[in-house]
């Protein structure tokens, strides 16, 4: 009889639960999944949370496999000698491998007074208390949203889309990620639901009071309500449990996914660092890696050679409130293309996208294995940055010893 692999997944995010479902494929794998809440959460859907659109949860059921243990707890440390995760409850969960898949969430602002006074949204918990404080304003009150990535732009537009007066604070341009093209499309879009857009010099925050908003040019902007959507940190179990973090706190894998200190840890989703080099922080990468995360276990179960990261990216895709959106077009490196899809048709492909998303975890659990990385292979850019960063250690090497 084959021996039994205990694979414990941290983290039930897209990542986590991808690579849950995937681990099933073999019937001699135990698979246990740990994460503090019971439902799944819906991460690209959080503004519409806000909006209140959306509850942004689905049930496990819908999306874990059957043979996946769910246990909800939070992990507080790894044991890599002993191979256990100890748990908050006061529990530990032993290991033959482990994938960490913990996610990200707000980083800790260094603005004076935005921890106090901001609403942070990148957790389903942020975006539950900040819905009561909206409820609690008058529907003509100043809402300022600072930060103008895709949480931003979102949350901005989902706002003004219900009336109420908002500001968004991009302290720099609009949308960074985005093609100029498909820039001038967001800025129209939002200029048409009534949101003010501050970007350019003068528009970095400096500090967050309880009514107020305080820029770099000296501008103080009235604000009942701060939501903060800028930057992503993501947590320190990693660092405090003994392995290799990049300088944000993510876990450094090699290729394979695999930690650099120990060859039963992997690391998927926002949380991974392969070769310190980490992709963007997405869904769109999440998914994928929890698949490769998965597939290196697997392959090191068969005696075989797990393949590297091989990913590509398709673009971003914003939402612009409920009746018009933005898809931008990427080169398979993640850099923007002139084409996108906006107005209409970009609201429903977003939508499309969102419960595709679903679908797939969903599939995957039905059928392991049946996601397909081919869906996603490319990156001849990532090879050559690999190669640039092998040939440029040993001259900063050679510079440090000089």
């Amino acid at each position: 009889m084959a021996e039994n692999t205990d694979v414990v997944v941290i983290g039930g995010g897209y990542a986590g639960v991808m690579a849950a479902n995937r681990l099933t494929r073999r019937d001699d794998v135990t698979v246990t999944l740990i994460n503090p809440r019971r439902t799944f959460v819906e991460r690209i859907r959080l503004h519409q949370l806000v909006g209140g659109s959306d509850d942004a949860v689905v049930d496990y059921r819908e999306v874990l496999g059957e043979r996946v243990r769910l246990v909800t707890d939070t992990v507080t440390r790894i044991d890599m000698a002993g191979r256990h995760v100890t748990l908050a409850s006061g529990g530990t969960v032993g290991y033959g491998y482990l994938i960490y898949a913990v996610g990200s969430g707000s980083a800790d602002p260094a603005v004076p007074g935005a921890a106090e006074f901001a609403y942070p949204i990148a957790t389903f918990e942020e975006a539950e208390r900040l819905r009561p404080a909206l409820d609690a304003a008058p529907a003509t009150a100043a809402v300022t949203v600072v930060g103008a990535g895709p949480t931003g732009i979102e949350t901005a537009a989902e706002l003004a889309e219900e009336g109420r007066a908002v500001t968004l604070v991009c302290g720099g341009v609009l949308g960074p990620y985005l093609h100029p093209r498909g820039r001038r499309s967001v800025a129209k879009r939002l200029a048409a639901l009534g949101v003010t857009v501050l970007e350019g010099p003068g528009t970095t925050v400096t500090a967050v009071t309880r009514d107020a908003v305080r820029l770099s040019g000296g501008r103080e902007l009235p604000s009942a309500v701060t939501i903060w959507t800028a930057g992503f940190g993501v947590p320190d179990l990693a660092a405090r449990s003994g392995l290799s973090t990049d300088a944000l706190g993510r876990l450094l894998t090699d290729e394979t996914l695999t930690s650099v200190d120990d060859v039963r840890v992997l690391a998927a989703g926002d949380s991974a660092a392969p070769s310190d080099l980490p992709l963007r922080m997405s869904c769109q990468a999440a998914i994928p890696l929890g698949a490769r995360a998965a597939d290196t276990v697997l392959s090191r179960l068969a005696g075989e050679r797990p393949s590297p990261l091989n990913q590509a990216f398709a673009g971003q895709c914003i939402s612009l409130g409920r009746r018009a959106g933005i898809f931008q077009f990427a080169h398979r490196y993640d850099v923007a293309l002139w084409f996108h899809i906006d107005g209409g048709p970009g609201a429903r492909l977003k939508e499309f996208i969102c419960q595709n998303i679903v679908k797939h975890l969903a599939g995957e659990a039905r059928k392991p294995g049946s996601y397909g990385l081919h869906r996603v292979s490319g990156g001849a850019k990532r090879q050559q940055r690999l190669r640039a960063k092998r040939d440029e250690a040993p001259a900063t090497a050679e510079r440090a010893a000089a």
